[in-house]
């Protein structure tokens, strides 16, 4: 055997994907499995249901005291409440990155359908 230096070559292929407004390396056949945290849904359902909660515990008696509160506007609060009507099973989807490809916080807070059977049949199939 030589004493002479060996040299091995590993390629691996990657490519450069957008993610939560930062660039990430991923490797083909992990996209699948990779989760894709959306902050901006995450931050939204994690306000929505706290602001449910203040509004259950009587601290404000309205949307409009509410917002004056929290220095936003009460039609802002009134469509991201609408995310605490979610199926528990797409606010779990949403918290652990695993929600469906399309699904944005546009989309979420428009008008929609309270029966969860509904909702998971609708953002099947966006």
């Amino acid at each position: 055997m030589s004493d002479a230096a060996q040299t091995l070559t590993v390629v691996i292929p990657l490519s450069v994907k957008p993610r939560g407004g930062r660039k990430a390396m991923v490797t083909p056949g992990v996209l699948a499995l990779e989760r894709r945290q959306d902050i901006t849904l995450i931050k939204a359902v994690a306000r929505a249901f706290r602001w449910r909660r203040i509004l259950e515990s009587g601290r404000f008696a309205t949307i409009n005291e509410l917002a004056a509160a929290e220095k936003i506007n009460s039609s802002y609060i009134s469509r991201v409440l609408r995310l605490t009507l979610l199926a528990p099973d797409i606010v779990e989807a949403i918290l652990n990155g695993r929600q469906p490809e399309g699904m944005t916080l546009p989309g979420l807070i428009e008008p929609c359908t309270v029966e969860w059977e509904a909702q998971r049949e609708a953002l099947a199939g966006s």
